[in-house]
C-alpha cells in the first residue's frame, strides 16, 4: 500500500526556518519523481520543489535561494528544507509523487498525495 506521510509544519514568525519530512511506504523514493507542493488560502494548488530520479532539483521562482529539497534513500524520505520565510508562504505543504517516467511540477502530473502539513508564517 502507498503510503505518503508528512510532517515538520508549523507557525513561525516571518525570517524564521522549518523543515518538512515526507516519508514514503510502498514507494523507494530513489525511483521516483517526488515533488512538494502548497495551497494557500483561496488559491490553486502550485509545485514547489521536486526532485528526479537521478537527483536533479527544480525550484518555483518564489523559493528559489530559500528553499532546498533533498532525500535520504536509505529512510525513503524526502526533505524540504524552508529558509528566510515569508507570510506568502503561508500554505498547506503536500508531498507527492509520481510514477510516470516525467518528472513535472504540473499537480495533474502525480498520482499519490500526502495529507498536507500546515505552514503559517506570522509578520
Amino acid at each position: 500500500q502507498v503510503q505518503l506521510v508528512e510532517s515538520g509544519g508549523g507557525s513561525v514568525q516571518a525570517g524564521g526556518s522549518l523543515r518538512l519530512s515526507c516519508v514514503a511506504s510502498g514507494y523507494t523514493t530513489s525511483r521516483n519523481c517526488m515533488s512538494w507542493f502548497r495551497q494557500g488560502p483561496g488559491k490553486e494548488r502550485e509545485g514547489v520543489a521536486k526532485i528526479s530520479r537521478s537527483g536533479g532539483t527544480t525550484y518555483a521562482d518564489s523559493v528559489k535561494g530559500r528553499f532546498t529539497i533533498s532525500r535520504d534513500n536509505a529512510k525513503n524520505t524526502v526533505y524540504l528544507e524552508m529558509n528566510s520565510l515569508k507570510p506568502e508562504d503561508t500554505a498547506l505543504y503536500y508531498c507527492a509523487a509520481t510514477r510516470w517516467l516525467g518528472c513535472t511540477m504540473d499537480p495533474a502530473d502525480y498520482q499519490d498525495w500526502g495529507q498536507g502539513t500546515q505552514v503559517t508564517v506570522s509578520s
